[in-house]
């Protein structure tokens, strides 16, 4: 469990910041660019989910990109509140494992998360920059690794949809968006 919950900390971090994921590690994905949010990261919105204008991605990154087992990851989110979200509001998370099994489907509270990255419900419009490390463990099995991130105030209005893939091979190598054959 240690390692799922590592794993959904790297993949989600940056959703529970307000909204997660290189340039050149992304050619294995085929990115839609309409979809692409902003930033050094293969982090899309999801497709045909509609958000109700609560925030504006300005970009993401991530320090490591590729990012790898063992080592600290940085994500700095930055980008615009622009309706005050509520104490209520949640994240419905699934992660996949090679895209076929189901590894977590569970309901987040958003605002408990958000207190990670030191920001507490009401959240009122503004400009925000959040910066998040997450420790990854040694130990992650290697394969590809897949979240939907869906963000919804208590009403169940969309905040926003975010979708993104990282792929950890043999030995702790992480590469984003790798789709070469070398899976277990």
């Amino acid at each position: 469990m240690r390692v799922s919950a590592a794993i959904l900390s790297a993949l989600v971090a940056p959703s529970t910041a307000l909204s997660l994921w290189s340039g050149d590690a992304q050619k294995g994905i085929s990115p839609n660019e309409d979809l692409k949010v902003p930033g050094e990261s293969p982090l899309e919105y999801c497709a045909g989910k509609k958000t109700d204008g609560y925030i504006e991605i300005n970009s993401i990154d991530l320090s490591p990109n590729p990012p790898s087992a063992g080592k600290e990851l940085v994500i700095k989110a930055n980008g615009t509140v622009k309706k005050t979200i509520e104490e209520g509001a949640y994240i419905d998370l699934t992660v996949y494992y090679k895209d076929l099994i189901r590894l977590i489907t569970t309901k987040a509270d958003l605002c408990e998360q958000m207190g990670e990255v030191d920001l507490e419900c009401p959240v009122e419009p503004g400009d925000r920059v959040i910066t998040k490390t997450v420790e990854l463990p040694k130990q992650i099995p290697p394969g590809k690794y897949s979240v939907v991130a869906d963000v919804l105030t208590a009403n169940g209005e969309r905040i926003t949809c975010l979708t993104a893939s990282v792929e950890f091979s043999l030995g702790g190598l992480g590469g984003i968006g790798d789709s070469t054959d070398n899976e277990l």
